[in-house]
């Protein structure tokens, strides 16, 4: 769920003026699934911009400071999360590091990478959720260190049912910065959609797994 709608309002606009995101109905992208999809996501584009780049740090300093006041430290999902958890580690003057999907398989082996004391209390920093799926990955490997994970947030959600059910089945509570559904009204307004190409992306959500077949 987004956390405050003026925020959601103001990133997505920054997500497609800086073309983080791009909608494209009408030449839908093919995704590594196989799903077919009139959108394509790199929040990673938005470091480049300061502007941006502050306004995001601070939405998710504000969001993880409200929803989650008792944290002790931000873990960021490497490799596109790395960057915003150090952004808001920093501003809040919390310890932070960063968690990969599986550990390496030389050296020490971690999973986790920076030093966290047993039984901090962290809340997990995302770029993008879409299924929901590796970010739980992630979480319960982060459990498996001692760690308790409170919440988790993250910049952009495609807001599928899968992703808050993986969620609430693992026990963990998310906030996003914005969301889909505010993505496809803010690119309406800003004419970078028709009109009638609004039914066409909701569709999408709707069944993004037979979509474009």
């Amino acid at each position: 769920m987004i956390n405050d709608i003026n925020t959601a309002r103001k990133v997505a606009h920054f997500l497609l003026e800086k073309k983080a995101i791009i909608l494209r109905p009408d030449q839908p992208f093919t995704w590594a699934s196989g799903w077919k999809s009139p959108i394509y996501c790199d929040n990673r584009v938005m470091l480049s911009f300061p502007d941006a780049r502050t306004y995001i740090k601070e939405a998710f300093a504000v969001m993880v400071k409200e929803r989650f006041p008792s944290l002790d430290a931000v873990v960021g999902v490497a490799t596109a999360g790395i960057a915003h958890a150090a952004l808001v580690g920093d501003h809040l003057g919390l310890p932070m590091a960063y968690a990969r999907s599986a550990a390496k398989d030389h050296g020490t082996k971690s999973l986790i990478e920076g030093r966290l004391e047993a039984s901090m209390k962290v809340v997990v920093i995302e770029d993008l959720i879409s299924t929901g799926k590796s970010s739980i990955e992630v979480v319960k490997g982060i459990k498996s260190y001692g760690y308790e994970v409170i919440g988790m947030g993250a910049i952009f959600s495609y807001d599928f049912p899968v992703s808050t059910d993986a969620a609430a089945n693992e026990g963990i509570i998310f906030y996003t910065l914005t969301d889909y559904n505010i993505l496809i009204e803010v690119a309406l307004e800003m004419n970078y959609i028709r009109k009638e190409d609004l039914e066409l992306l909701k569709s999408w959500r709707k069944s993004p797994d037979t979509w474009g077949k």
